[in-house]
């Protein structure tokens, strides 16, 4: 019979930390708009669904370097039309039946300039502009909508100490 403090043995759901997830917003006319992307129908997972940012953190990736590649891969969003990045402070934790694994996904807030438009990658069909305050509706997972809440208490709020402290530029 196997030690019962061995370690070293396999045993349950497995924990992974290699997925980053990264909102999309711009400012215009005074309201803020939070973009999201539609999976393709033919998608492994989500097909269908409208969702932020969700990538791999590859091989010696930092988890800021993987979700830069992935906004940039997705939607284009490089450069001057990258006016500045947000971590948030919560870390998304999710369980996905199939792979047997809860996920630790950090997040982070891109914004965008106001006529910045994405040029999607082939694994998004489609995608649509939501007002910040039609995000509860328009986000499916509670973890999104949790992650919305944060982005705008700590993030946007003008009068918030950790706004300065989570901006990553």
């Amino acid at each position: 019979m196997p030690d019962q403090n061995d370690n070293s043995l396999p045993r349950g759901v497995r924990i992974r930390s290699d997925l980053v997830e990264a909102f999309i917003f711009r400012r215009r006319a005074g309201a803020i708009d939070l973009l999201q992307m539609r999976r393709r129908a033919d998608a492994k997972r989500s097909p269908g669904t409208w969702q932020p940012v969700l990538g791999h953190i590859e091989e010696g990736e930092s988890a800021l370097e993987a979700a830069r590649r992935e906004v940039g891969e997705e939607t284009g969003l490089e450069g001057a039309d990258c006016l500045g990045w947000w971590q948030l402070e919560q870390v998304h934790p999710f369980f996905v039946a199939d792979a047997n694994a809860i996920f630790l996904c950090p997040r982070f807030v891109v914004e965008a300039a106001a006529s910045w438009e994405p040029v999607l990658d082939n694994e998004h069909e489609a995608h649509r502009w939501v007002a910040l305050g039609n995000a509860d509706d328009a986000f499916i997972w509670p973890g999104q909508r949790e992650a919305i809440r944060e982005f705008t208490g700590e993030i946007l709020d003008p009068s918030s100490a950790t706004a300065a402290l989570l901006r990553l530029d």
